[in-house]
Formats: C-alpha cells, structure tokens, sequence
C-alpha cells in the first residue's frame, strides 16, 4: 500500500531506505561537500548541460561497494520529495523495461524528464504521452515504420534507393571541397553533414517532400538544432520556476527563439504536405485523423529521429577514425557495396559489430526514465526482487551500465568494457538490439523501444558504408569525449582530416 505524505517524509527525515526485496539500493546524499564527487545529483541551472556528469555523481564511490545491489543502484531521497532511483544493472534495466505498460504492477514514462519535449511539441504524441493515449498513439504511428512494412522488397528498394542517392549527392559536395583543398586532405567537422543528410532523407526520401538540399542544410538543420537546444534548457528552467515559454520576446535570444521555431513549424508542414499526394511514407499511412492532429507527433518524429539518427552516425564515424585496424577491415568489407538491402546488411557482419559496438559504448538515448504508477515489484530473469514505491523516478542508466567492467568487461566479452571493440560481437548473430544475452539497450527494450530503430539503422549503416569506402577519416581527438542533451554526440562534433581513397579519386 502507498505511504501517505506524512509517512513519506516522516521516513525519509529517519532516512529509512523506502525500497523492499533482495536487492538492496546505496543511498547517495544530497550534499557531500569533501567527497570529491563531480556535482550536485541533481540538475540545476549551472550543471544541467552536463547530465553525464550528473549521472557519474550518482555513482561516486558505487564500485567499492560490495553489494551488487548497492554497487549498481543509487538512490536520493529528499524529505518532501518523491525517490530518485538510478540503476546501471542491465537485469533491472530490462526487467522494468519489459513490465512497461499502462497497467497497476507496470512502469508508465516518467514525464518529468520530458517536460521540455511535450510542450515543445505538445503532449499527445508517442513520445511524451501515457498510458492509454500511449497506445492509441503506437497504434496510430508506428505501422509504417515496422520491419514488416519497410522491408516489403518494393518499398525498401525505393527508400534504399533514394536514401543512397541523397547520401552520395551529399558526400560529393564533401568530396569535392577536399579535391579543392589543394592539399592531400581536409579538416573538417563531419557531425553538421551528417545531420544535412539525415534529415534529408528523413523528410524528402522518406516523406516524400521537396526540399532544396541547401535550405536543409542553411535553414532547417540550425533552426533544428535551436529547437532541440531549447527542449533541454526549457525542461530544466521550468523546474525551478521560470518557464522559458514565459519569458518576453525581447530578451536575449528571444527573436532567435521566434525565428527559429518559424521555421521548424514551416518544416513540419512540408513533411505533412505530401500526404494529400499519397507520396512516401504516407503510401503506408491508414489513418483518417486530420493532419493538425498529426502534427505534434511530425515535430516529435522530427527532432528525435534526426537527433538519434546523428548521434548514431556520428559516434560510428568517430570510433573508426579513432582506430584505423577497425577502419581498414571495415573498408575491406564496404568496398565494393553498392546497395543496402536487407540481405546485404546480413551479410557484412563487421559492419553490423561497428554499429553495435557504437550502440553501446555511445548509445544516443543515454538514459530511459520510468515511474511507477503503484508500488510495483520488479523481478529479474536471476529471481532478485525489488519493490519500488509509486511515483518513484527511475532513470535507468543505459549510459553506465554499457561502460561497467562488470557487465561488459574482460570476463563476460573478452575485451574491455570502456574500450571501443567491435570484434566481442563477432560470431554472434547480432541484431540492433544486440544479442539475447547482450543487450546494450540502443533502441530501448520491451514496448516502449524505438519505432525508429529499422529506419535509423538503415540510414546509419548506409551513411557510414558511403563515408568509409571514399575517404580515409582520421580523428583530431582520440579520447572519445561526449556532450549530452537530449542525446550524446561526440564532444568535437566529429572533427577529422579527411583523405580521397585512390579508387575515388578522378
């Protein structure tokens, strides 16, 4: 039975833990001024652009823990405050993972995190709704981004098609300002390329719009990003009382802020257009709801997709310029693809280890928030158990769990669990999602998992084949530092020497 408030407080002022069953969460204090920890568990005005920072602080000191349970699960609890639980255990990832639902015992989307999202976007879509509106959503919009819809031969050879032609339109403006260079190489930041060509593909291929590339490039990819940008500044703002949506237009950025969106809303209306002409994807689109009623879930689609898509794309190129041994045999396996169709991404299984290696060293989607709408039992496939009380906010941290030496180390894969090995997949038969028992959590996991995913892997596995067979990449920055907003991209926007391959020079 749920605690009252007065319970609640009560217990959390005799800091009695408010969590049940064998496995047993480290409490995390709010203030610990000299132990060293890298910032405040929680975020604030001045640290929420660094929220793995925010996550690491969480697990300041975890792995002396001898506990398992205490080692990958922290918890804060402030008196007037619900729980915050923050796991890194891949089991109680998965397990909470698969009891999502809208149902008493299942774990519904923590809102809190998303609130910047849904009143960006507006709060009916598949992202920021739950519960029954979730489903309604799901039913509505994921159809035609199933495996079963986008790999039907004739729909697949046409995306495959188009998709590869705007690529390597895309990489022959770059090949030829290296050519231009007038010398055997170029410096260039790849992660702002990459998001031109996803979001390209995303709106004109897939879609079925009619955008210059230019103007997706100049106009569209930095209101974009200053839409994205906004999403995160707002979701905390508005937390510590002072909404951004409130604040006068005259202010600092606020005609950015006006244009900007413009913009993003004239984006979202050219995505929706071609749906009066039965183009693209609105071929496979069975619905009679009006598009206004469509449009929250475009914007949605819009930002997180390109942003997803990116990161993706951008880490992949970033670990193999990083590591030329992995850039070779990657070459050597690319080099004469032409088309991506589903049996060739069967058959070139490096590729496949790169992009799961990327998945879960530099997964894009770093955490997946959750709440329990009842005290809710989570029970893992080893038969650990752990009651989390109602309204809890978990954060299940994909981010830390893929990086620990105890799940992903020496002894489970042979190789390092901090170090950027594609060969630990080799000889399994690895999907996007990973393995049965490797399971690195890129696209989310149990209902709620990516919609996406077959899409994005698509287009990543093509941007990343196209770039590798015709330039040698080579990193400014090997260290493998990430920002992180709403998902993780590569600290140095992916800034690299690019050199022509001889077999693509003219």
């Amino acid at each position: 039975m749920a605690a009252t408030w007065m319970q609640r407080v009560w217990r959390q002022v005799r800091g009695k833990s408010p969590f049940e069953g064998t496995i047993v969460p480290g409490r995390v204090a709010l203030f610990a001024p000299f132990a060293g920890r890298p910032s405040l568990p929680f975020p604030h005005p001045w640290n929420y652009q660094e929220p793995l920072v925010i996550l690491d602080t969480f697990f300041h000191g975890a792995d002396k823990e001898a506990s398992h349970g205490a080692r990958h699960n922290r918890y804060l609890d402030v008196p007037g405050f619900m729980p915050v639980l923050i796991t890194r255990d891949p089991a109680i990832i998965k397990a909470i993972s698969a009891a999502t639902g809208d149902k008493p015992g299942q774990f519904d989307r923590d809102t809190l995190p998303i609130g910047g999202i849904a009143r960006a976007t507006g709060k009916r879509t598949l992202i920021a709704s739950n519960g029954a509106e979730w489903r309604a959503q799901k039913q509505t919009v994921a159809p035609p981004f199933a495996k079963s819809t986008l790999f039907q031969p004739e729909i697949f050879e046409e995306f495959e098609k188009t998709f590869r032609a705007t690529a390597s339109q895309r990489l022959e403006l770059v090949r030829q300002r290296v050519q231009q260079a007038g010398s055997s190489s170029l410096r260039l930041q790849l992660e702002p390329e990459i998001k031109a060509v996803m979001l390209e593909m995303l709106v004109n291929n897939f879609f079925g719009a009619r955008l210059a590339s230019e103007d997706v490039r100049t106009r569209d990819v930095p209101a974009l990003d200053f839409f994205i940008d906004g999403i995160v500044r707002d979701t905390v703002v508005n937390m510590a009382g002072c909404p951004l949506h409130k604040l006068p237009a005259w202010m600092r950025g606020g005609a950015k802020a006006t244009e900007s969106r413009a913009r993003f809303e004239q984006l979202t209306s050219s995505t929706l257009e071609p749906r009066a002409r039965g183009e693209g994807l609105w071929r496979q689109f069975k619905s009679d709801a009006p598009d206004e009623a469509l449009k929250p879930n475009i914007r949605a689609f819009l930002a997180g997709a390109v942003e997803a898509s990116t990161s993706y794309a951008a880490w992949a190129l970033a670990h193999v310029a990083s590591n030329p041994a992995v850039q070779e045999r990657l070459y050597n396996e690319v080099r004469d693809v032409e088309e991506y169709n589903p049996e060739t991404l069967k058959r070139l299984e490096y590729l496949g280890c790169v992009l799961n290696e990327t998945m879960r060293l530099t997964p894009a989607l770093y955490f997946h928030p959750r709440r329990p709408t009842v005290d809710t039992w989570i029970h893992t496939d080893a038969g650990q158990t752990l009651m989390v009380p109602e309204g809890t906010h978990i954060l299940m941290d994909v981010w830390h769990a893929n990086r620990h030496e105890d799940h992903w180390g020496v002894a489970v894969t042979g190789h390092r669990a901090d170090k950027f090995a594609p060969e630990r997949w080799l000889g399994r038969d690895a999907t996007e999602l990973g393995t049965r028992d490797w399971m690195h959590f890129g696209y989310g996991h149990g209902p709620r998992f990516c919609p996406g995913k077959n899409l994005g892997q698509l287009e990543v596995a093509l941007v990343v084949g196209a770039v590798v067979k015709l330039f040698e990449l080579r990193a400014m920055d090997a260290s493998g530092a990430a920002r992180a907003g709403v998902s993780t991209k590569p600290a140095d926007g992916v800034l690299v020497d690019l050199r022509l391959r001889e077999n693509s020079r003219e």
